[in-house]
């Protein structure tokens, strides 16, 4: 069982930066998943934002986001984090922590344990 809680979220302005950090417990994080983002906004589906591996090295990001988002873990501190810049007013959603067991995907329901999302909210 894992445990994810996001923390981060925020309102800015656009153009700006925010750093969504996502802390995990339970079983041995590093061993054994690979983590997103997800998002969801008002009125629309949850969709994939960005996913590493477990050990780091591969990652993946939706073209909505590619070039402006950075994700990444620390392993050492049970952590995954997105870094957002360049933030748009479309980017505006609910941001999701999620854990898999495959070894990469960008399919919502590959992945097995979520966190209750914290809130992203640009202005324009």
């Amino acid at each position: 069982q894992v445990q994810l809680v996001e923390s981060g979220g925020g309102l800015v302005q656009a153009g700006g930066s925010l750093r969504l950090s996502c802390a995990a417990s339970g079983r041995t994080f590093s061993n054994y998943y690979a983590m997103g983002w997800f998002r969801q906004a008002p009125g629309k589906e949850r969709e994939f934002v960005a996913a590493l591996t477990h050990s780091g090295d591969s990652t993946i990001y939706a073209d909505s986001v590619k070039g402006r988002f950075t994700i990444s873990r620390n392993n050492a501190k049970n952590a995954v984090y997105l870094q957002m810049n360049s933030l748009k007013p479309d980017d505006t959603a609910v941001y999701y922590c999620a854990a898999t067991w495959e070894l990469l995907s960008t399919t919502e329901t590959r992945f097995h344990y979520w966190g209750q999302g914290t809130q992203v909210t640009v202005s324009s």
